[in-house]
C-alpha cells in the first residue's frame, strides 16, 4: 500500500472518484467501472459518503473491494453529519486493521430532510480522531469558489488554512473556470500554507443534474457552459461529447500550471474518465 502524502511528494498524482452503490444493480455497475478503469493506473480513488452518513455501510463495502479485489488504492470519505464518535472511530479502526491507509476528511452535507445532529461539527476534529487512531495520510475538501455555508470569503481561507496546516494534502469540490482554483491558491499563500490541493474536474453527463450539483454547491454555472450545452441538454451523447471536452480543456489549463494532481469525478461510468484520460495522455503512466 501507499500513502497518497507520499505520492503527492514524488510528483502529480491522477485519481478517480466514485460514489457508494445504493443497490445490488448500482454495486454490479460499480465494479464493471472499476475493471474498465483499473487499466489506466490511476494514482488512487476515493469513495464518497452520502449526506449524514446514508451510505456508510454501501462506502465501507466499496472501499473493501477496491482494496481486496483490485489493485487501486482507495481512500474513503469521512463525514461529521450525524455521526457518533463511536461510530466513527470504528470505521477508521476497520480501516486500519484492513491495511487502509489514506482518509478523506469532510464537515459533510446534512440530509435533504434536515440537519441531523451528531458528536462532530468540524472535519478538524475528524483529522484529530484519525490520527489518534491510525498513521493516515489525512486529506480535506478545499472550495474554490468558497465553502457555501462560509460567512465570508476571509473566514472561508482562514478555516480552510487551518484545515491544511492540520492534513496532508486536499481535493477541491469542481469548479468551471481555472481561475477559481488559481485564486484560492493565491489566497492560501498568502496565508503561509503550501500543502497540496488537487484541483477536480467534473465531465458532465447530464446538463440538469450537472447544474444541481453546480448549485447545491454554491457554484456558478458559466453563462458560456449554458449556452453550449442547453441546446443540446436532450442528447446524451453530444452532451456526453461536450462534456468531456469541456473537461479535458479545464484539466489542460490546469496541469499546465504544474498543479500538483487531478482528480476528476466518474459518476461511475468509465466512459468519460478513459476518455478524459486519453485526451490529456496519461495512457502513458501504466507503462
Amino acid at each position: 500500500m501507499a500513502k497518497i502524502a507520499d505520492l503527492l511528494a514524488a510528483g502529480p498524482t491522477y485519481s478517480f472518484e466514485f460514489m457508494p452503490p445504493r443497490t445490488e444493480e448500482m454495486l454490479r455497475n460499480l465494479e464493471k467501472t472499476l475493471l474498465e478503469l483499473e487499466p489506466l493506473g490511476p494514482s488512487f480513488c476515493s469513495v464518497t459518503y452520502g449526506a449524514g452518513g446514508s451510505t456508510r455501510d454501501n462506502t465501507l463495502d466499496a472501499v473493501l473491494y477496491i482494496h481486496h479485489d483490485t489493485s487501486m488504492l482507495a481512500m474513503p470519505h469521512l463525514t461529521c453529519v450525524g455521526q457518533t464518535r463511536e461510530e466513527i472511530e470504528a470505521l477508521l479502526v476497520r480501516y486500519r486493521d484492513e491495511g487502509l491507509e489514506n482518509v478523506l476528511a469532510l464537515a459533510g452535507d446534512p440530509p435533504a430532510d434536515g440537519p441531523v445532529a451528531g458528536d462532530f461539527t468540524y472535519s478538524c476534529e475528524l483529522i484529530e480522531l484519525a490520527r489518534s487512531i491510525g498513521d493516515f495520510s489525512v486529506c480535506v475538501a478545499a472550495f474554490p469558489e468558497v465553502h457555501p455555508r462560509s460567512p465570508s470569503r476571509e473566514s472561508d481561507r482562514r478555516y480552510l488554512a487551518d484545515k491544511l496546516r492540520l492534513a496532508d494534502f486536499a481535493i477541491t469540490q469542481f469548479f468551471w473556470t481555472a481561475d477559481h482554483y488559481f485564486r484560492m491558491m493565491d489566497e492560501l499563500d498568502a496565508l503561509g500554507v503550501t500543502t497540496p490541493v488537487i484541483p477536480s474536474v467534473f465531465p458532465v453527463i447530464n446538463v440538469a443534474t450537472a447544474k444541481r450539483f453546480t448549485s447545491v454547491n454554491g457554484c456558478e454555472f458559466p453563462a458560456r457552459l449554458s449556452e453550449k450545452f442547453d441546446p443540446i441538454a436532450d442528447d446524451e451523447d453530444e452532451v456526453r461529447k461536450l462534456g468531456i471536452e469541456v473537461a479535458t480543456d479545464l484539466a489542460q489549463e490546469l496541469l499546465s500550471q504544474d498543479v500538483p494532481g487531478l482528480h476528476i469525478y466518474t459518476l461511475n461510468r468509465s466512459a468519460s474518465a478513459k476518455e478524459i484520460w486519453k485526451n490529456l495522455g496519461l495512457s502513458s503512466l501504466n507503462g
